[in-house]
């Protein structure tokens, strides 16, 4: 079988054999499923040529020729990191579901189809396969029937507001294969047969793109549905959401700024300014904020701005920045929600005022947040410093003084990541948490597998930025002739 349709079907295999087994051995199949997947996902990278710019790994069959739509799969140095965090995170969220203790074939089976739905879209190479809004089955059942008291309304906004933005993508979509000269839904063959459009054309397809994605993101004022569904959803959930389908948002926007150069250069400075009020909208509101949740939800729009920033800024730091930010945001959302999870899980509260002194009470639990919510900020040493550190030298290099947006930013999520990280470790020690049980086995390996990602790439960055090179070479030189 082709490598990439297996990497696909593999959580489809775990989760057919978990329909068949009994509930006991769910939890243990998925891990399985989980772990091997990963593994597969690590030996496609190592089939990788980093030299290549364009879809590696190709298979393409065509399967609707009166539409040039075409069943295909690839990676390129822009898609294969977010397959490999997927594919990481889908894995953490497994070994950090041991609280759930209903319905265990069904949470374990839908997390295997969403993570099936989210390749699937970060290895498309054609955009009927990428519009496919699969992810949106599996994660309306996994808040509505595992989510806190709020959980239908939850799913409901979830789904409306993602299907509200996919109408105005299916618009543009639409446009471009008729404007397109090949008429094809191949990614490459639409982008090529949209080259001489005209600007006005390109800018009107754009938009289209841009306000479904946008939702995805979440782009100001398209994020209504995060907050909600952020503190309903369970928290395994949350980090698949955040950690990885906020990025098929950001994924997509680079996919569409790469086919219709032109427009994004003539809303070069209205996407520049969205990602300014994301920045501190985002950051404001988090600050606001005294459920953890909530808090964690909200950073996430602010952080979503440096992605967006990046991408506005059109030269390769910036996108460096961006695409680095994206794997940066997966990691540090994904422990953010893992910590909030399991304190929740022990104490019934999200209330950041109902805690105090972890340091003596859960040392490791203590010592994980932390590093969560300073790995958030951007410190040196994180993943997020290289990322935010690229964003803000291509700002400077494309606006100048404008950049310092981004600082005020960037204060601002310090302000709120240091009260927190104060709140939970340090003060007076609260009679009611009681004593607080130890972290499990399964929940310090995955805060481990998160801790380390996050150092890892904030140290020794290179392996991941060699990975992407050729493909945000490409980005840079298509849009250095432009502006």
């Amino acid at each position: 079988m082709k490598p990439l349709l297996l990497l696909l079907l593999l959580p489809v295999f775990g989760a057919a054999l978990i329909a068949l087994l009994s509930e006991r051995w769910a939890r243990g199949m998925a891990i399985l499923s989980s772990l091997v997947t990963l593994l597969m996902a690590f030996w496609v990278t190592g089939q990788f040529a980093l030299w290549r710019e364009g879809p590696q790994l190709l298979e393409k069959t065509l399967w609707r020729p009166q539409s040039g739509s075409y069943f295909a799969l690839g990676v390129d140095g822009l898609s294969l990191p977010m397959v490999l965090l997927a594919t990481l995170l889908t894995f953490v969220a497994i070994l950090a579901s041991g609280g759930v203790e209903k319905r265990i074939k069904l949470y374990h089976l839908l997390l295997l189809l969403l993570e099936t739905a989210m390749l699937g879209v970060f290895m498309a190479q054609d955009w009927s396969i990428f519009y496919w809004e699969l992810t949106l089955l599996p994660l309306f059942f996994l808040i509505n029937t595992f989510g806190g008291q709020r959980r239908n309304q939850a799913a409901l906004n979830f789904v409306l507001y993602t299907m509200g933005g996919s109408v105005f993508m299916l618009i543009g979509l639409l446009l471009a294969y008729d404007a397109s000269q090949f008429h094809s839904f191949f990614m490459s063959e639409m982008a090529a047969g949209l080259r001489d459009v005209a600007r006005e054309h390109q800018i009107l397809i754009f938009l289209g793109f841009l306000i479904g994605f946008g939702v995805k993101m979440p782009i100001f004022p398209l994020h209504g549905w995060l907050p909600l569904a952020h503190v309903e959803a369970p928290s395994p959930v949350s980090m698949l959401l955040s950690g990885a389908l906020l990025k098929m948002g950001s994924y997509g926007l680079i996919r569409a700024a790469l086919m219709l150069p032109d427009a994004v250069v003539a809303l070069q400075g209205f996407l520049a300014a969205l990602a300014f009020i994301n920045l501190i909208h985002g950051g404001v509101l988090a600050w606001r904020q005294s459920d953890l949740k909530r808090m964690v939800a909200y950073s996430s729009v602010s952080h979503m701005g440096v992605v967006l920033l990046g991408i506005a800024t059109l030269n390769q730091d910036g996108i460096t920045g961006a695409m680095f930010q994206m794997v940066s945001h997966g990691l540090t959302a994904a422990i953010m929600f893992l910590m909030i999870g399991m304190l929740y899980e022990r104490t019934h509260t999200r209330d950041i005022r109902d805690y105090g002194s972890l340091t003596h009470v859960a040392p490791r639990l203590a010592f994980f947040a932390a590093l969560a919510f300073m790995a958030s900020v951007g410190i040196p040493g994180s993943a997020g410093f290289i990322a935010e550190l690229h964003v803000m030298i291509a700002t400077l290099d494309r606006w100048g003084w404008p950049a310092a947006g981004m600082s005020i930013a960037m204060l601002v999520s310090a302000a709120y990541a240091v009260r927190t990280t104060g709140c939970l470790c340090t003060g007076p020690e609260r009679s009611a948490l009681g004593e607080l049980a130890p972290m499990r086995r399964m929940e310090l390996t995955a805060a481990g597998l998160l801790a380390i990602s996050i150092v890892a790439l904030g140290l020794v960055p290179a392996p991941l930025l060699a990975l992407m090179q050729a493909s945000l070479v490409r980005f840079g030189d298509l849009f250095a002739g432009r502006l």
